[in-house]
Formats: C-alpha cells, structure tokens, sequence
C-alpha cells in the first residue's frame, strides 16, 4: 500500500468494467484489467505491488461484521495507556454522489496518530504495538475490519507527539481503486500543521502533489471542500482518532447488514435479528432473549462483555449511551472457582488460570458453556464443550482468561494447537465434576442416584415411599416434562411428583424456581427416608442381635437350673 504521489489520478473505467454490487461477498468478482505500470528498468529494483483485490479477499477473514466492529473497539481500547477515556460508536449520515446514506463513526480520545503512524496504520501487516497488554498485534486489523464494513473508509487524525501538534487526513477506498482502474493499493494523505494559530500544510514533495491527494479525498470522500475536511477535526479535542466508514455494505436482499432504525440505541445484525422474529416456540423466544444469545445481533449486548475487566476511566459510547458492561460470572448460583495450571512450552514462565463455574440465574437450561478470553478481550462466547442431547451440564458456565493460547486473526477463535485441545479437555472434566457434585442443587438426579435408590430398596424389606421413575402406576401422579424444563432428573426423563407437592391447576401455574424448589424438597425427602431405611435396618439387626444374645443367656440359665434341680432331687 502506497501513499498517493499525486501526480496523476486515473479516469474512471466504463461501467462495464465496474463492480456495481454493494454487496460484501460478491464484492470481489470483477475483472482485473492489464497492468498500467511501466515494465522493470535495467539494473532497478520494484517493490511487491498490492492488487486493490487483496484489500477485499483480506477483510473476507472477518466472517461476521461485528467481530469486525470490534478490532476498531479494540485499537481505542489500547489507547487507555495514552490516556483514552472514550470511544463513541454511532450511525451517521452522509452524503455521496448526490444521495444519502448512513456511515459509522468511530470517534476517540487517545493519542491520535501523527503522520509517520497514520502511514503505519494505512500499511498492510505493520504495528508497533509489542506491550503484553495490548490486544492488537498483527497490523491487519485496520484494513480487514473497515473493508468487511464497507467500501471507503476516510481517517481523521489528531496528535501532539516531540512537541508538534499535527493532524492527518487518510483515505482508503475501495470504490476509488476500483472506479479508477488500479492495480496498486494507493492511499491518499495529507497532513497539517497546527502548532500555530492556523494549520498549515505539510509538504513533503511538492505542492502540486499534496494539492493532488486532497484533490482525491474530496472526489471520492463525503467531503466536498478544504474547510467541511478540517470542521471533522472540531470534536476530536487537542488528541484523538476519528474514522468515518461509508458506501456500507449490503446483504444479499439489498439491504444494509447492519441495522440503524430498530433500536435508537442499539446497531443490530439485521439477517441475525429476524431470525427470530415471528412463529417461534416460546422456549426459543426465551432462549434468544438471553445474552447468550443477543450478543450474534445486538452490538450492545456483544459490547457488554466484550471485555472481561471494567474499566475505570473508560466508556464504551454506542450512539450516545454508555455500554454497561456485563460479567457473567458475577450472576452465577453455587460458584466454585477451579485452578487451572497449562502445561506450557519449555522454557516458557509456569501461569495458572482461574476458571469461575457456576448455575446461571434464571436461564434457559439449554444455555451452557465457556466465554474465554485473551487478554481481556472475548474470544469465544458460550463455548459448549460438552456434547448436545444430553441434560449433563445444563446451565452450567464458565468464565476464564486463556492468555496462554493464540487467538486466531479475527479474535473470534483460537488457533486449534495442542495446548488448545488440552484445555477444551480441562474445560468437559471441569463440567462433569461440578455438574456431580451440585446439579442436585438446582433439581437434577446426580449421576447413578436411580441405581443407588434401586440397590437400597431392594436391600430393604419394607417398601420406600419415594417413587422412582417408571415405578408408580398412580394415575394421580403427574409427570415433569423433559423439554428442558427444571426437573429431578439425570439424562433420562424425570421422576414422578405426588399430587401433595403440586398445586392442583397443575405445572401451568407454577414458575420455574417454585418447580426447582419442590424437586430440591422431594429429593431431600428421597435421601432422609433412604437414610431412615438404613438406620431402622441397622436398629433390626442390632435388635436381633440382642435377641439371640438374649436366647442364648436364657439356654445357659435354663441350663443352670437344671443341673440345680438334679442336685437337690439326689
């Protein structure tokens, strides 16, 4: 990727060799005309060009769009060690080719970029970041996650760096590259001044050059003057980043991905939010109005957990109202916190990791599962490591911090390394340990309690007052559905709730804490008449015991008179 020369800008191709679909994955299919570079001079050396193609198969790593919003959350976030204290994400409009339309904007506090760093951060595969904290690391993020939300993107930069106030104005279009007929990657800068009174043009070459780049952003930016370019700088403040992504990309329908209007304080995933939009069950309604479940429409939802420690002096600002940001582990029933200790490369410092488990609170029962993140930031969302058609594990979670794993390039994935299949491993022996020892609290059977209550009343002569499935043939006895409800159960269909313990309207009138609360006090009774079995059958024995004891004092006796009663006769 080249900084533009500004000597010459390319007329625009016929519309027959344009690429007029809006649409992100189809964005790419349009022909590469001959290359217009002059061929390679005697004795010179060429740089590897960038075809502006790369630009659209790159941002193809970013499969879904707000994974994408969040690499540019996550730059603003690096930048709370410059002093960041915000960064707002809102909808915009903005006005191209005679027409409205709606733009995203990201606008910061940080640190701002000077003009050496807004060419670093225009470049492919550069970044300076190298601190163990900071969440970027490759000097992709950028370009793959402005081209996945659309075409063009322009960048307004605010920094004071050696004592020199400047700013920078940074445009990367896919529309222009494309229009134009390019096959290089160029990128039209410019830059100012601004340590005096007015800001003043830096000119690196000639004037005619710099003259020409902003000839280019004007063209093909929302901005069609000098002065509307430098009034974008107004609310940056003395230091700050500001980046307006426009020509926003369309699905298959023709509608924009990303939903502005269904929420005034929210960004939907529009494919996403209709899929439950009508003439679903109402245990699927339930299910996606739990986060677990929001966080694949809402950006809100998503930017509530984003980041597992809150921050201090930070806010998330989704169109005008702060993110609250949300961790789970703070709504668990029954926690345990379970240590965890990798086993790392040799040589590399031993760490351990501290996994929270627990019951969510008033939940489906079908959402379970993991949210690991690297270095604060999520990775994966409700990770399910156990497998489905089973009720083991239900409405168990977790929350870890897997630093020692490498995410995958679009940070919503880890890279499936041995360390990772050992942890997956951990994760499903931390699941049924806890799901053994506490799944009774919540009104599950633990593990083998229908063999235990079958030994014990087998063992026993009397018969136990607890009805164990498929062992009562009382039609007043009502059965507890098994369609993911609470019950007192294993992996099989629950057991059999007398009337007694049962409003008489039936189950339709009773909540789901109330039906926990009674298969909690049935298997209570379960277990205190078990252990009355065992201690009357303990009693009868000690009983007979002494009974034989008794017969056996009460023969020596008899004995004994006896062999008196001979004497005195003779």
């Amino acid at each position: 990727m080249l900084p533009s020369s500004g000597t010459t800008t390319p007329s625009a191709l016929p519309s027959s060799k344009t690429l007029e679909s809006r649409s992100f994955w189809k964005a790419g299919n349009y022909a590469v005309g001959p290359s217009s570079k002059p061929a390679l001079l005697q004795g010179s050396l060429e740089h590897a060009r960038v075809h502006p193609k790369f630009l659209h198969s790159n941002a193809t790593s970013h499969k879904w769009a707000f994974g994408a919003i969040a690499e540019i959350m996550d730059n603003a976030v690096d930048e709370i060690q410059h002093g960041a204290t915000f960064i707002k994400v809102d909808k915009i409009d903005v006005m191209k080719d005679n027409s409205p339309g709606p733009a995203l904007l990201f606008l910061d506090d940080g640190g701002g970029m000077d003009p050496a760093l807004i060419r670093k951060c225009m470049s492919l595969g550069y970044s300076s970041k190298k601190s163990n904290t900071t969440i970027g690391q490759y000097g992709n993020g950028f370009k793959t996650s402005t081209m996945r939300l659309g075409a063009d993107v322009i960048v307004f930069s605010r920094s004071n760096r050696a004592s020199k106030e400047t700013q920078s104005v940074g445009l990367l279009s896919y529309t222009f590259l494309r229009r134009t007929g390019q096959d290089d990657v160029i990128v039209p800068m410019i830059d100012f001044d601004i340590s005096g009174h007015w800001a003043e043009p830096i000119i690196y070459s000639s004037h005619d050059d710099w003259s020409s780049n902003l000839k280019t952003i004007l063209e093909w930016s929302p901005f069609s003057s000098k002065e509307e370019l430098l009034l974008q700088f107004d609310d940056i403040g003395p230091h700050g980043t500001k980046i307006i992504i426009y020509n926003l990309w369309l699905n298959d329908e023709g509608i924009y991905e990303l939903a502005f209007d269904d929420d005034d304080e929210d960004i939907r995933l529009r494919d996403e939010a209709l899929l439950g939009a009508t003439g679903v069950p109402r245990k699927t309604v339930e299910l996606q109005s739990h986060i677990s479940y929001r966080i694949r429409y809402s950006l809100r939802a998503y930017a509530s957990m984003l980041y597992l420690r809150k921050f201090n002096k930070f806010q998330i600002i989704l169109r005008g109202k702060p993110v609250q940001q949300y961790n789970i582990a703070d709504e668990l029933r029954y926690p345990n916190v379970v240590t965890y200790k990798p086993q790392v490369a040799p040589g590399t410092k031993e760490c351990s990791v501290e996994t929270t488990i627990g019951f969510l609170k008033e939940a489906p029962t079908r959402v379970a599962g993991f949210n690991v993140y690297h270095k604060n930031r999520l990775i994966r969302p409700f990770w399910k490591v156990t497998s489905d058609g089973t009720a083991k594990g239900n409405g168990v979670v977790g929350v870890l911090e897997a630093d020692f794993i490498e995410p995958a390039h679009d940070k919503q994935d880890f890279e499936r390394s041995s360390m990772f299949v050992r942890l997956e491993n951990r994760l499903k022996q931390m699941v049924n340990d806890y799901w053994r020892t506490h799944c009774h609290l919540v009104g599950y059977q633990p593990p083998g309690f229908n063999a235990k209550m079958k030994r014990q009343s087998s063992a026993s002569p009397h018969n136990s007052s607890c009805n164990l499935p498929g062992e009562s043939d009382d039609p007043s006895i009502v059965q507890i559905p098994d369609d993911g409800e609470l019950g007192l159960r294993d992996e099989q269909p629950g057991v059999d709730v007398p009337n007694d313990v049962m409003p008489e309207d039936g189950l339709a009138s009773i909540s789901v804490d109330q039906l926990c609360e009674e298969n909690i006090q049935l298997f209570m009774r379960c277990e205190e008449k078990a252990r009355k079995e065992v201690e009357l059958k303990q009693t009868i024995e000690e009983l007979e015991k002494g009974l034989e004891d008794m017969r056996k004092k009460c023969a020596q006796l008899s004995s004994l008179l006896e062999a008196k009663r001979k004497l005195k006769v003779t």
